[in-house]
C-alpha cells in the first residue's frame, strides 16, 4: 500500500487573491473578539443588552415593541461562551452558541487551509449558498423561536 503524498501549496503566497488575505485576517479577529468579550464585557444578566458595553444602541424591538429581535441575546450568547459558559449560552440565545463556536473554530480551519497551501477566499467560494442560505434562515428563525418561546427577556 502506498503512502499518500501531502498536499503542497499549490501557488505562491504572492498569488493568491485579495480574498484570501482578508480571509485571513479575519482568523486572528476571531480570537481577539473572543478574548475581548471575555476580559473587558460582562454578559448582561437580563439575557439582553450586553452589546451596550461595546457601545452600540439598545434593541429597537425591545425598546418600542418589548419583543426581541431575532439577534436579541446573540452577543450575550457569545460573552457567556467567551467566559466558558457554554449551557448557559445556549439557553440564552442558541444562535449565540453556534457563532462563538464559529470564532473559535474558523481560525484552526483557516490555519489548516493555509498549511496545506490553499487559497482561502478559493475554499469559502465552495461552499454551496444553496445549502447554507436557507440553513442560516432556519437556525436564526429557529432560535428566535427558541427565544420567544422560552420567555424573553433571559
Amino acid at each position: 500500500m502506498s503512502e499518500r503524498a501531502p498536499d503542497l501549496p499549490s501557488e505562491p503566497a504572492a498569488a493568491r487573491s485579495g480574498g484570501h488575505w482578508v480571509l485571513v485576517a479575519l482568523a486572528p479577529a476571531c480570537v481577539v473578539a473572543l478574548g475581548v468579550l471575555r476580559t473587558l464585557v460582562a454578559p448582561s444578566p437580563a439575557g439582553h443588552g450586553t452589546h451596550t458595553q461595546l457601545g452600540l444602541p439598545p434593541c429597537l424591538s425591545m425598546e418600542w415593541l418589548g419583543v426581541p429581535c431575532p439577534g436579541c441575546g446573540v452577543t450575550t450568547a457569545v460573552t457567556l461562551a467567551a467566559h466558558g459558559r457554554l449551557l448557559e449560552a445556549f439557553r440564552n440565545q442558541p444562535l449565540g452558541l453556534v457563532l462563538a463556536a464559529l470564532l473559535a473554530v474558523y481560525p484552526l480551519w483557516a490555519l489548516w487551509q493555509l498549511v496545506r497551501g490553499r487559497d482561502l477566499a478559493e475554499r469559502a467560494r465552495g461552499i454551496d449558498a444553496r445549502l447554507w442560505v436557507p440553513g442560516t434562515i432556519v437556525v436564526i428563525l429557529g432560535a428566535w423561536i427558541y427565544k420567544l418561546a422560552t420567555g424573553f427577556p433571559g
